[in-house]
């Protein structure tokens, strides 16, 4: 307790310094309250990393509500020609030639409507034009649509099943979001089960097979609600029918104009929508989490055209 009080007293004899940017002295008072100082438990792994949590994301959120508060990135962009550690393995990006699929204009178009020759003039080229080290950092609201117990009773959907905007729009109202609707700038997670069969040794054999997934009107409505990412517990954003991967059955969505992925399509090519595909969302929607601060950050890789995450929330259980 004494260290407590003594961290605590020194934070706040610093906000009488002329000009200092501090947290308001009831944050600071408020957030130590909240941030355990140990010691840590027997065997433990995270050593200071255990501070984290409800003390640090208060103070944390005055910044992001702060006058004036701008966003600065403290990492450098990772490309082949960055100075490279004598001391680990070296990092060698390799570019690969553009693909598509057969018989489909996927590949064939780009966002804000930029050619080929202007992202990605050879086949091992970087991207020279929105690339990964162009994707902003997203610090935002989220919204979690939970479509497993709108659709289907809270049990996984049935691959090829399609989250149409008629759904959405239902969902928002039955968690109570029905005024707030999606607000611009949002992710919007949308809960369909299909991670279930992540965990499981012999259903994760499928995983990647099929899937549901979001109906192209569903896609619509979010790009005119202004929505920056949309996340999935499945492979492909896209619905995937069973068998159409090999050729024996058709996508859910059809064929229309050579786009069997019309999803990707219309966020990435035409609304500059982010997608995540295998996000963790069993545990967010289990508690009804419905709205949450997401904080989600691609690596700044020069000419990547993805980046792994590690995407979190912070919100509170409804249940």
């Amino acid at each position: 307790m004494l260290k407590r009080l003594l961290t605590t007293t020194a934070a706040l004899a610093a906000l009488a310094l002329p000009g200092l940017a501090a947290e308001p002295e009831e944050v600071l008072r408020r957030a130590a309250d909240l941030t355990p100082l140990g010691p840590w438990s027997e065997g433990d792994q995270m050593g200071m990393g255990n501070t984290q949590g409800p003390g640090t994301w208060m103070r944390c959120a005055a910044h992001l509500a702060a006058p004036g508060a701008k966003l600065y990135e403290l990492s450098h962009i990772r490309a082949n020609d960055m100075p490279q550690s004598p001391f680990g393995v070296p990092l060698v990006y390799e570019y690969r030639p553009t693909v598509g699929i057969p018989g489909t204009r996927h590949a064939a178009t780009y966002y804000g409507g930029a050619t080929q020759a202007e992202v990605k003039p050879t086949p091992d080229s970087p991207l020279l034009k929105l690339g990964m080290e162009q994707a902003a950092p997203i610090v935002t609201s989220a919204v979690l649509l939970d479509a497993a117990a709108h659709l289907n009773g809270g049990a996984p959907l049935e691959p090829g099943t399609l989250v149409t905007a008629a759904d959405i729009e239902a969902m928002l109202a039955a968690q109570g979001l029905g005024a707030r609707g999606i607000q611009p700038g949002d992710v919007v997670l949308i809960h369909t089960g299909w991670g279930a069969l992540w965990d499981d040794a012999q259903a994760s054999q499928r995983y990647y097979t099929m899937g549901p997934g979001l109906a192209q009107d569903g896609a619509e409505l979010l790009a005119g609600r202004h929505a920056v990412l949309v996340a999935l517990d499945n492979p492909f954003t896209d619905p995937v029918a069973d068998g159409q991967l090999t050729g024996q059955a058709m996508p859910p969505q059809g064929m229309d104009e050579g786009l069997p992925f019309v999803i990707h399509h219309l966020n990435l090519a035409v609304n500059g929508i982010h997608n995540i595909q295998n996000a963790r969302l069993k545990e967010i929607a289990a508690d009804g989490a419905w709205t949450s601060c997401a904080m989600i950050l691609p690596l700044r890789s020069r000419g990547a055209s993805g980046s792994p995450v590690r995407a979190i929330a912070i919100g509170a259980p409804t249940r």
